[in-house]
């Protein structure tokens, strides 16, 4: 549908109506896997579709390589998750049942899968009671970022959590990790940002709403994503942060993904989503979608 609004305003009369094209189009390709829904889309909209990559306008660019690192957690970490999980799992598919269906519901739904989300970093963040867990993602992030900086490397460490990023920042100051910090509530943006570009600080926290657009950070070379988004793009415009022209040297690029985990799922989901806009658009592109009933379940199956 958000190809549908683009379409009305670059051809206007191509898809005049959104309820056709939600019914004759968007349907039978996302919800039906319609085989001939597909290419006779991509047959109608080719003539006004005009894409530019990065690869082609910045092919000087050097080499960017994205891992996947999955986390285990920890055995008391991992009874809380489960616990919490199936207490979810029961609510969300109650709300899922509800026949004024998922948009009527749709803030509870996403408070729920956040609680998992938030629990899959680190207890604390759901209930202080769990303050003396811990969390693996943590442990391993500082593992990581206390060997790069012994080598001289610079590295920007996103999250969308505030709250998570003040644990890993309670971290560093224990390290002795000198590092950078933004969020939404930063009010001198352009300082910050110019003391880590101008500066010896290894580390740049940056919350992922705050940061994610907007900024040139070339002096970093590494790029960790500390929980992933259902948006892909969200995350490449974080990552290509530093990924931009001006960087001289090769941009290592870490997902760290708490394993078995609704981060798992939303991983999963999002990229299902990204490979259907590619096969429409040849590229990346903003997903707005909202999730639909099913993606909801899958994410607590």
């Amino acid at each position: 549908m958000e190809l549908w609004s683009i379409l009305s305003l670059t051809a206007p009369g191509m898809f005049p109506y959104a309820e056709a094209f939600r019914t004759t189009v968007a349907q039978p390709i996302e919800q039906h896997a319609d085989p001939d829904a597909l290419p006779a889309l991509l047959r109608r909209i080719r003539p006004v579709v005009l894409r530019r990559t990065k690869e082609l306008v910045a092919a000087e660019l050097p080499e960017k390589q994205v891992q996947l690192v999955e986390v285990e957690l920890s055995q008391q970490h991992r009874r809380l998750y489960d616990t919490h999980l199936a207490r979810e799992r029961q609510r969300l598919l109650k709300l899922l049942d509800d026949p004024e269906g998922v948009e009527h519901n749709r803030i509870t739904i996403l408070a729920s899968l956040t609680r998992l989300r938030q629990l899959a970093l680190d207890p604390a963040l759901v209930d202080p009671v769990h303050e003396d867990v811990g969390s693996a993602k943590v442990d391993e992030l500082l593992d990581r970022l206390d060997e790069l900086a012994s080598e001289g490397h610079r590295a920007l460490v996103f999250s969308q959590f505030t709250r998570f990023l003040g644990r890993v920042r309670a971290r560093l100051d224990q390290a002795g990790i000198p590092y950078a910090y933004l969020d939404g509530r930063t009010r001198k943006r352009a300082e910050v940002v110019e003391e880590f570009r101008r500066g010896s600080a290894p580390v740049f926290l940056i919350s992922l709403k705050a940061g994610g657009v907007g900024l040139n950070l070339t002096e970093a070379d590494y790029v960790f994503v500390l929980d992933p988004w259902w948006n892909p793009a969200v995350e490449a415009q974080a990552i290509d942060r530093t990924h931009r022209i001006g960087q001289t040297r090769p941009v290592m690029v870490y997902r760290l993904v708490a394993a078995d985990t609704v981060e798992q799922k939303v991983v999963e989901l999002s990229a299902r989503k990204a490979e259907l806009f590619a096969s429409v658009l040849d590229g990346e592109v903003e997903l707005g979608a909202a999730l639909t009933a099913r993606d909801i379940a899958a994410l607590v199956e």
